[in-house]
Parts: C-alpha cells; structure tokens; sequence
C-alpha cells in the first residue's frame, strides 16, 4: 500500500493513475494524460513537477473565489470541531437551517423550500421527481413526461440523462433504456433580435401533450455542457407564460449559471421569471465541497402531500452535510460582500474583446460571451490531447470540450491573468488555422 507521505514526484504516482483509475469521459484503454496537481492557490494550480497554470474553469466553474481563501479555510476548520457529519434523517443543524435562510432570501419570493442533496445530476433527479409527485397527488397521475429543448445538458445520472440532449449529449448508447421525453428545437443564439416563430414547435408540444407533461426543464440564458449556446432571455418569459397557460410547471436548472457567472446572481433573473423549482449546485460550496440544492415553491411543495400522505421519496446519504453546508453559508456570504457584480462585467467586457479577433481565424465558427464565460466554437473538434499539452506548456488550464474551446474563470482573476488566458486561446487558433488541411 502507498504511503501519503512519500515524495510527491508524479513518476511515482502517475502510472498507477493511469492504470487503475477513471477520469471522467475517458478510456481505461487509451486514457487521455491527466496532470497531477500539487497544490492550488488563488488562480493557479501548482502542478507536482512545480509549473504553475492559471485556472480558466474554476474547477468545472465552482471555485469563483479562487483557492485555498482563508474564509472558506477557517469556516471548513471551524465545522470539524463541532461535526464533519450528521445523518438528516430526524436531525437538523444549525449550518443547514441558515444556508437555507440564505438560498430563500435570495432566490424570488415563491421559491420558499429547499432540498439539499450531494450534486448537481442528483439536484435535477430530485426537481423530476417533485414535478411528477405533485401531479400524482393532485390525481393527474398521467403527467409524467418531461419537456425541453435541444442543446441542453442536466447530468449524468438517468433521469438527468433522459432530458439532455438527444443526439449531442453524450448519452447516445442509453436511449433505449432512458425515459422517452419531448425536444423542442434547440433555442437560437441571442443576437438583439426575437423571433416569435422560435416558438411554434415548444407551444405545439406543449399544447398538444399537456396532459402528460408535468414540467418544462431548461438552463436559462446559457446551455452549458451540450453547446456553451447563449440564447435570448424571452424564451424563459415564453417559458413561463406557456407553462402557466398549459397548467405546466417549470424547472431551471441554475447549476452552471448560478451565483453570478452571467452577470446576474441567478441567470432567470435576466427575464425576471420564477421557475416553480430551481436546482443549484457547482459554485453553491465555492468549489470546496459537493453539494447541491433544488428549491421548490410552496405551491409545489405542498402539493406534494395534497392527498394527505405524499412525502417526497429521496434521502441521500450525506444530504445537508454540515461541512458543505457551513461553507457554502460562507461562500454565498463571501459572494455578497464582493464586489462581485462588477468583477464579472469587466470580465466579460475583457473576454469580449481579447476573444474577438479570433472571429475571423478560418478554423473558428463563432466566438460568443456573457458574464464570466467566454467561447470559441471551433468548426471541427480539436485534437484534446493536443491542444490540451499546448495550454500546459503555455501556463494554462483549459479544458476544452469537442469543438468548444471555453473559459469560466474564478471571479478573483486579474486582468493580465485573464489576458494570458484569452491571449494563449488566440494564439492557439491562430496556430491551427496555419496547419495544412
């Protein structure tokens, strides 16, 4: 057995690494070189050979304050002396009912409960299945179909996995075993112009399966891992008004676009709509725990137990966990007292132009941003490998995805980070549109 304490020299450790262990959409055949980090602090991630990279993903866009903060350090320390962990089952505490108190205040007023659970994929399985047991207790036991829009991704579990993307969600292979759901055309790129056709399709499915589907489910202003697409904020008050008029209930997943990363606290808030539930995750801990949480209305979570015995069937085994709790309460506290609103507009006016010249490379298709993401759509899918190696030796983490070359950096960066950043993804282009074929 390895000793912990041994040499940190990645020779040693790696090969094991490779051999035993999956990283996530890999081959355990031909696994894709994985970079042991040795430490992280602020932007940078210090790898064991000791380069230092400046984070562009804010580990998958949950470490907006940066690493190792000294808030989140001492509220984490402060926990463990009292408790790392308590079941919820017929207990409470005091770290859960005040992150609670905080989700509540700032989310819209009929957003009034809250379920914690331990990730985002589990936050949506727990929004389906709110949606499907209200129906089932108001006597409407037919709805139980879902409806959404193409481009979307939710998560890896099933029933997140039955409302993503079809074709280009990644989960091809399971279709034959996953919930038959419905897929409107996926939501145009917002370009300051509205089309009221874009909907015709969504209002057709609607109307014409209202009585089985229980819930509209989509990521408002930005789908993220299914096509980093920025779309119109009149779709979710299109959303809204349908769901209502077709007796519907809506879910956002606000697990990528919540606590500010386009420039709102809450994405829906760039349309001013309420969802009837709303999952959170990703940022919820400032990247320092799992953890995740899906909001319902009162009108929802009473309607639950309309017929007098409904009880909402999940229980996860490290639900409300005290140490995540504690520190997201300190994350979303550490948010608010930031100015973090006007960090992230000058993110997104420095990303909008240190990204454009891109534009016009002849290996780019489009190059899109808002708030603190910034995208280069590639026409064809880069080489990861290879491009990934380049971002390293260039002093950068970035981590691209089919032919989307993105960044989601921590709100803490400076702006010659960001610069290096934006300058390396542009050099990088610059340097495939030069190759041959």
């Amino acid at each position: 057995m390895r000793d912990f304490k041994i040499s940190n020299d990645p020779k040693f450790w790696q090969p094991y690494d490779r051999k035993h262990i999956w990283h996530p959409y890999t081959s355990m055949l031909h696994p894709m070189p994985a970079f042991m980090v040795a430490g992280a602090e602020g932007v940078y991630l210090r790898l064991s050979d000791g380069r230092r990279l400046i984070d562009g993903m804010s580990s998958w866009w949950t470490a907006i304050h940066g690493y190792n903060h000294p808030r989140l350090n001492a509220a984490i320390e402060e926990q463990l002396k009292s408790m790392a962990h308590v079941m919820f089952g017929g207990l409470t505490h005091q770290p859960v009912i005040c992150l609670a108190e905080r989700l509540i205040e700032l989310t819209a007023d009929p957003l009034q409960h809250v379920f914690f659970c331990d990730s985002g994929s589990v936050s949506v399985e727990v929004a389906i299945k709110m949606a499907i047991q209200y129906w089932f207790a108001q006597g409407k036991t037919n709805k139980q179909r879902l409806l959404t829009v193409r481009g979307g991704y939710h998560g890896d579990t099933f029933g997140a996995m039955s409302v993503c993307d079809p074709v280009n969600g990644m989960h091809q292979m399971f279709t034959g075993v996953l919930p038959q759901h419905l897929f409107a055309p996926k939501p145009h790129r917002d370009d300051g112009n509205w089309d009221d056709g874009w909907m015709n399709e969504f209002k057709s499915l609607l109307e014409s399966h209202r009585d089985e589907v229980a819930a509209v489910i989509a990521e408002p202003i930005v789908q993220g891992a299914g096509g980093m697409n920025i779309y119109s904020a009149e779709y979710l008050r299109r959303f809204r008004k349908l769901c209502d008029e077709n007796d519907v209930l809506l879910i956002f997943d606000e697990i990528a676009t919540g606590f500010g990363r386009t420039g709102k606290l809450f994405a829906c808030e760039h349309a001013d709509v309420v969802p009837d539930i709303m999952c959170l995750g990703k940022a919820l801990t400032g990247g320092y725990m799992t953890l995740a949480a899906t909001l319902a209305s009162t009108r929802v979570a009473e309607g639950i137990s309309a017929d007098g015995s409904g009880v909402l069937m999940h229980g996860p085994t490290f639900m409300a966990n005290p140490l995540a709790c504690r520190v997201a309460m300190e994350s979303i506290d550490l948010l608010l007292e930031s100015p973090w609103q006007e960090r992230v507009e000058a993110i997104e006016k420095q990303i909008k132009k240190e990204l454009e010249p891109c534009r016009h490379l002849p290996v780019v298709a489009d190059v899109r941003n808002i708030g603190a993401i910034g995208v280069v759509e590639t026409k064809t899918p880069v080489k990861m490998p290879e491009i990934q190696e380049r971002f390293v030796e260039s002093g950068v983490w970035i981590r691209p995805f089919g032919n989307l070359v993105y960044i989601m950096p921590p709100y803490i960066i400076k702006p010659d980070e960001l610069s290096k950043l934006t300058g390396v993804i542009c050099r990088v282009m610059k340097e495939l549109s030069a190759q041959p074929g």
